[in-house]
């Protein structure tokens, strides 16, 4: 009896699966919600709430295809667009002093003097109180500086200062009601991020060109020994100088400065000075109206591993310090040549470029302690942090 009762129970059992494997291949709809699945995925579950970002800080990818969305960039374009400004710069040239002179005009001829000199390049507005960023080759010299807004209105601008060495500078416009870019994070950015540059190219009105960040903290652009520069793809030419670097969410993150090019235009190298600087330079530029930077008087070199081991040092980055200016603040500190710098304050130091960055960051007459290993002693020098000469630079194909 009890055998019977069980090769029944085990037939219902099999007939139960049997059905139920059938309705789960074929016809999964028919089961409770509790028990679907299947190729359908646990529809019986509900979907998780996902916390979706704003448009304003999509990366402008409208589906699987990875197109460029019309939302995404579209809007990132809508909202910094309105703070890029043409700026048209008018420097008189300087008049010839042997213009009377009758020699002088019988051999060279008559030439008109006076002549004004039209620069264009861009801007973006960065406060409403009518701060403006652009470049220092933009304006250099001009006389007269008249700026064109997105919506029609146009007024001069005045130049609060100007830092030659980073190719920033600061000018001041008396408008109301004005568009203000939002200042982006720098330090967020990363190689292949999608980035927009915003100007007015060949004076042909605002454009708006994509491409990405193709490399962070490039030294090769010419501009200045301490300068980190974004690398990008997106066109820049001339007359985008000055213009907007911007992050997809619309938000400012350079200011478009130079271009490496063998013909003029875009080769799709284009460099921009990060925002992080060009904020530093405008807050000196509106407390000081200069930029003072730290100086020690040194002549740095690399060190490599080939270096660090012809000198048996224990360290295996840093700069090597090769010359020293007599009587110069790291000589009067006792910076001498062979040593090796490896922290400026609390900043490590590695390249040329780290050091410069960080002791032009010291305050000039403050005393800040330098690391340095000299032989196998590691010592920490106190040096009195001397004031950078004014130093005139230029970037190696500005747009104007």
């Amino acid at each position: 009896m009890m055998r019977r009762t069980w090769l029944v129970f085990s037939q219902a059992v099999a007939v139960a699966v049997a059905v139920l494997f059938v309705l789960l291949t074929f016809q999964p709809d028919w089961l409770p919600g509790s028990m679907q699945g299947g190729r359908g995925g646990l529809r019986g579950l509900p979907l998780p709430t996902l916390q979706q970002a704003p448009p304003a800080q999509a990366l402008g990818s409208t589906g699987a295809a990875g197109q460029a969305g019309a939302s995404g960039f579209a809007v990132a374009a809508r909202l910094a667009a309105p703070a890029v400004v043409s700026v048209t710069a008018t420097k008189v040239a300087r008049r010839n002093p042997h213009t009377d002179d009758p020699r002088f005009r019988f051999f060279f001829g008559e030439r008109p003097q006076g002549q004004a000199q039209v620069g264009l390049g861009s801007g973006v507005i960065v406060s409403p109180e009518g701060y403006l960023l652009t470049n220092h080759h933009v304006v250099e010299d001009a006389n007269d500086i008249e700026v064109q807004l997105a919506d029609g209105r146009s007024t001069r601008a005045t130049v609060v200062g100007s830092d030659p060495e980073t190719d920033i500078a600061l000018l001041k416009i008396e408008l109301g009601n004005l568009p203000v870019v939002t200042l982006g994070n720098v330090r967020a950015l990363q190689v292949g991020d999608a980035v927009l540059a915003i100007g007015n190219p060949f004076n042909v009105g605002q454009t708006v060109t994509a491409g990405i960040v193709s490399a962070l903290d490039r030294t090769q652009a010419g501009a200045s020994q301490f300068q980190n520069f974004i690398q990008t793809d997106a066109a820049i030419n001339p007359g985008n100088s000055g213009g907007a670097l911007v992050d997809a969410a619309g938000h400012l993150v350079g200011i478009n400065t130079a271009i490496f090019s063998r013909t003029g235009g875009s080769l799709g190298i284009g460099f921009a000075v990060p925002v992080d600087t060009a904020r530093h330079v405008m807050d000196a530029l509106i407390q000081g109206g200069s930029v003072k930077r730290g100086w020690i008087g040194i002549e740095p070199k690399e060190l490599t591993a080939e270096l660090a081991e012809s000198l048996a040092l224990p360290v295996k980055s840093g700069v090597l310090i090769t010359g020293v200016l007599q009587d110069g603040p790291a000589a009067r500190g006792g910076l001498r040549p062979g040593a090796v710098v490896v922290r400026v304050g609390d900043r490590p130091v590695a390249s040329n470029g780290d050091l410069f960055a960080a002791v032009a960051a010291l305050k000039p007459a403050s005393t800040g302690p330098i690391g340095v290993q000299r032989g196998a002693q590691a010592l920490n020098v106190k040096v009195t942090v001397g004031e950078r000469p004014r130093v005139q630079t230029a970037a190696p194909q500005p747009g104007r």
